[in-house]
């Protein structure tokens, strides 16, 4: 399961989409999104809401504390909301030690409003956990000691008795709307594959539950039998998170094949880089060289499975070099080029196109006194180890290569002696 967290305006729709579908209960929630691309005439044309009511705006940007951090603006007008997102558009802000500029708001109808409450549903590897206040708002952390919880297991039903205890202190007037509610998000939960809601707060309009602030969380690995439900879902980056132009490159590639092309840059200036092979290893090979004590050396995070193709390890590779070797400064790096024990993928042809872009890339390799540290098993990963220690006698560059009797953890520290040892 990968938790992919979503704008509020899509866990909103989501809501508004689906919750009458699933559960016969609709809500009548309206919502713009807007960003620098957006045409405000056009969407005054197609949500013409916005011209007639009073509203609120805030960032769409995965962070929350927004009323707290005065980024959020209630009871305007159409003109107002304008001037509140021209101030703020492109702006950095710094939320929670992150830095980043705001290029998302939502924007919704003002609801006046007496009673705030708090709701949150969350997965875990044996169930669902469920919590809920009628103490919800900016102030929840304060109130925690009055939130319910309930956990259902994985093969457990949300019965009535279970919901009595997160509502047994309601007034008896609201009691069975709230019952409903529940019971209807968590349908809708677990229909749709979320890995986390949470709404806080949602309030009560006329007698019927609404939602004002929204947070959400998919199962992106769902997404092959959702897509027609989710509809033209994003997954945003964390805030301050902005992709490089090689990262952006690679999540091209990445869109476009069946295989899985990752890669992270961590410290351009680092001096350990990885090529690994599978999401398992990519992650021992990272956490290795950090609990070695290197962590600041680690050039980049990255990962390809899913047997992808000799081209597209071809381009991936030549991505991951140029970082590897990009401003020689005289001092020796190391590049990981590894991977557990291979399933199906083919080592040999996977390697294939790896080896084109070293030697692609010789001169660069020399310049920037790469040492290589190859280590891999699986499907045909003899001609692949054969093929690589060939290479290393045609280029002259200094390359180690390993079978699976040598551990993923010996060649990090491998790599490691390489670069702390004297020239």
């Amino acid at each position: 399961m990968a938790r992919k967290k979503i704008r509020e305006y899509d866990s909103k729709r989501l809501l508004k989409q689906h919750l009458n579908k699933l559960a016969g209960i609709q809500i009548d929630i309206r919502s713009a999104q807007i960003t620098e691309s957006t045409d405000f005439n056009g969407l005054v044309e197609s949500e013409p809401w916005l011209a007639t009511e009073k509203l609120v705006v805030k960032p769409d940007m995965l962070f929350g504390k927004r009323g707290k951090s005065g980024l959020v603006g209630l009871n305007l007008n159409l003109a107002q909301v304008a001037s509140f997102i021209k101030d703020r558009l492109g702006e950095e802000v710094e939320i929670g030690g992150c830095r980043g500029p705001v290029t998302a708001f939502i924007v919704e109808p003002f609801v006046p409003h007496s009673h705030e409450f708090y709701l949150s549903v969350v997965s875990n590897r044996l169930g669902c956990s469920i919590s809920f206040s009628d103490c919800g708002g900016i102030e929840i952390e304060d109130n925690w000691d009055k939130v319910k919880s309930v956990f259902i297991p994985s093969e457990g039903s949300f019965t009535p008795d279970i919901c009595a205890s997160l509502i047994a202190t309601l007034p008896l007037e609201v009691k069975g709307k709230i019952e409903e509610f529940i019971k209807a998000v968590f349908i809708l939960f677990l229909d749709l594959d979320f890995t986390f809601l949470e709404m806080n707060p949602f309030t009560l309009v006329d007698g019927n539950p609404y939602p004002l602030d929204m947070r959400g969380e998919l199962d992106d690995t769902a997404a092959f039998k959702n897509f027609k439900k989710w509809g033209d879902i994003e997954f945003p980056l964390p805030f301050g998170r902005v992709m490089s132009a090689t990262e952006t490159f690679i999540h091209d590639l990445d869109e476009k094949t069946s295989a899985s092309l990752k890669f992270t840059v961590l410290n351009p200036r680092g001096r350990i880089w990885t090529m690994v092979a599978g999401g398992g290893a990519s992650v021992i090979y990272a956490d290795t060289v950090g609990d070695l004590g290197y962590a600041a050396e680690l050039g980049n995070y990255a990962e390809y499975s899913g047997a992808p193709k000799e081209d597209e390890v071809l381009q991936y590779a030549r991505v991951i070099i140029d970082c590897a070797t990009a401003n020689p400064d005289g001092r020796k790096r190391a590049l990981l080029i590894g991977g557990g024990i291979a399933n199906f993928t083919d080592v040999a042809a996977t390697f294939n196109g790896i080896i084109r872009a070293l030697r692609e890339k010789e001169a660069q390799l020399k310049a920037a006194r790469i040492h290589i540290y190859v280590r891999r098993g699986g499907p045909n990963y003899q001609t692949g180890l054969t093929k690589m220690r060939q290479l290393g006698e045609e280029i002259s560059i200094p390359l180690e290569v390993y079978g699976p009797e040598t551990t993923m953890t010996g060649i990090c520290k491998q790599a490691i002696q390489c670069i702390t040892a004297a020239a």
